[in-house]
């Protein structure tokens, strides 16, 4: 970890070289969500609810996946890029030096300038329980932070399971955005509201329901009965990083080197 945090410093001094660019680039992360959340707001304007969910319900729903969101993109963005280490050929200097690749490819590239849109989903996360009456007690007080906790997890999984596919294809694919920037876009709004497929499919195989839905249905009193399931289905989302860091090291070990 102490190499982890060296990687950070020395990347965050270089982009705080230029902190014009750096201040610009948070805001427009601040104001491109926050276009997003507006228009969310202006549906409820015209529907009560979606689905039985309310405007500040949703709302809650949305702050938790962006703040994983942003914060998985702020320091898993070494996976996000990690086409063009194959492209020029750097992942062979990474095979030789006596660290994890994953470690290293982590400590790549940070994107900081996330900052914004980590300060938009805050505002919104605070608007949300301010307005909801929730009956809080340690038990959801943990949940809440698990939520966030098992969306970076489940996020930086994706980042992971798109670099993997880099040592087959060089470059990355657009496909893996359904799942990173899609996934973002569709678990802003609890589950409940898709078809059955897409309940299914982000609970079972992408687990952004163990997110967004489940748990928010513990927070929010809206289960009866063993309510403990709920409180730990997070944990079943932090569980997904497992079998992308078993198919990362298998590619690794299937990586054909470039020879320079």
């Amino acid at each position: 970890m102490k190499l982890y945090f060296k990687y950070m410093s020395i990347l965050l001094k270089s982009q705080m070289e230029y902190r014009t660019s750096f201040i610009l680039l948070s805001i427009g992360q601040f104001f491109v969500p926050f276009v997003v959340f507006i228009s969310m707001f202006l549906l409820f304007q015209r529907f009560p609810n979606i689905g039985g969910w309310s405007l500040y319900e949703v709302a809650l729903c949305y702050s938790v996946i962006h703040l994983a969101f942003s914060l998985s993109e702020c320091f898993a963005r070494g996976f996000d890029s990690f086409s063009s280490l194959i492209v020029r050929g750097d992942f062979d200097r990474v095979l030789v030096r006596p660290r994890s690749t994953m470690l290293q490819v982590l400590g790549s590239k940070f994107e900081f300038t996330r900052i914004g849109r980590l300060a938009q989903s805050i505002i919104v996360l605070i608007f949300s329980l301010t307005n909801l009456t929730i009956c809080w007690s340690p038990y959801k007080v943990i949940t809440l932070i698990l939520m966030v906790i098992s969306g970076i997890f489940i996020f930086t999984g994706i980042f992971m399971l798109g670099a993997t596919l880099c040592f087959w294809t060089v470059e990355g694919l657009e496909v893996i955005n359904i799942f990173t920037d899609g996934g973002r876009e569709m678990a802003q709004y609890p589950l409940s509201i898709y078809k059955d497929w897409v309940k299914k499919f982000f609970t079972f195989v992408i687990p952004f329901g163990t997110v967004n839905y489940l748990p928010l249905m513990f927070i929010l009193d809206k289960v009866q009965g063993n309510n403990i399931l709920y409180m730990l289905t997070p944990l079943f989302g932090i569980m997904f990083i497992f079998p992308c860091i078993l198919i990362w090291s298998f590619g690794v070990k299937h990586y054909k080197s470039t020879g320079s």
